[in-house]
């Protein structure tokens, strides 16, 4: 995560790519009840209003990663996360605009085989895996601001971390 690529304009994908062709050919932006497994998560009730965005990458022509963030309704009602374009710098930018600009984040790390519809999405050869990840994004004061869920084409991605000892 670099804070310095989305105070630039800058996705946080799209600085991630690099030189490659990257595009989001789907997104889907709706209000709706939390699921159940992300609430607690957020830290909200189960009823709670969340904002859903849900997009398909495709980098040089494949599609390769499948993503969706929930965030919650009253943070983030008539900003322009709730739109499909956010705007440069993407929802971290607004985030940070609406004063919770993620300061920490937390991931899971899963190996699975994938359902017939994420097969599907990302044309996956039979038998290949996908990555999940479940990222959520702490503002200052550690309120959970985001939750993102990305399903990877194994096949497409190296994970690398470093970290200090």
């Amino acid at each position: 995560m670099s804070e310095t690529a989305w105070n630039s304009g800058r996705s946080i994908w799209s600085d991630e790519a690099q030189e490659r062709t990257l595009a989001v050919d789907r997104i889907e932006v709706a209000e709706r009840v939390v699921p159940e497994h992300v609430a607690g998560l957020l830290g909200v009730e189960p009823i709670a209003k969340v904002w859903a965005r849900k997009r398909r990458y495709v980098l040089d022509g494949r599609p390769v990663l499948l993503s969706t963030s929930y965030l919650p309704a009253d943070l983030v009602a008539g900003s322009a996360i709730t739109r499909e374009d956010t705007g440069p710098g993407g929802i971290y930018a607004r985030l940070a605009e609406l004063g919770c600009k993620p300061v920490r984040f937390r991931e899971e790390i899963r190996c699975r085989m994938p359902s017939a519809e994420e097969s599907r999405q990302l044309d996956l050869s039979a038998g290949t895996p996908v990555v999940l990840i479940r990222r959520t994004a702490f503002a200052e004061g550690g309120r959970a601001v985001e939750v993102s869920e990305m399903t990877l084409d194994s096949t497409s991605y190296v994970l690398e971390y470093e970290f200090d000892a």
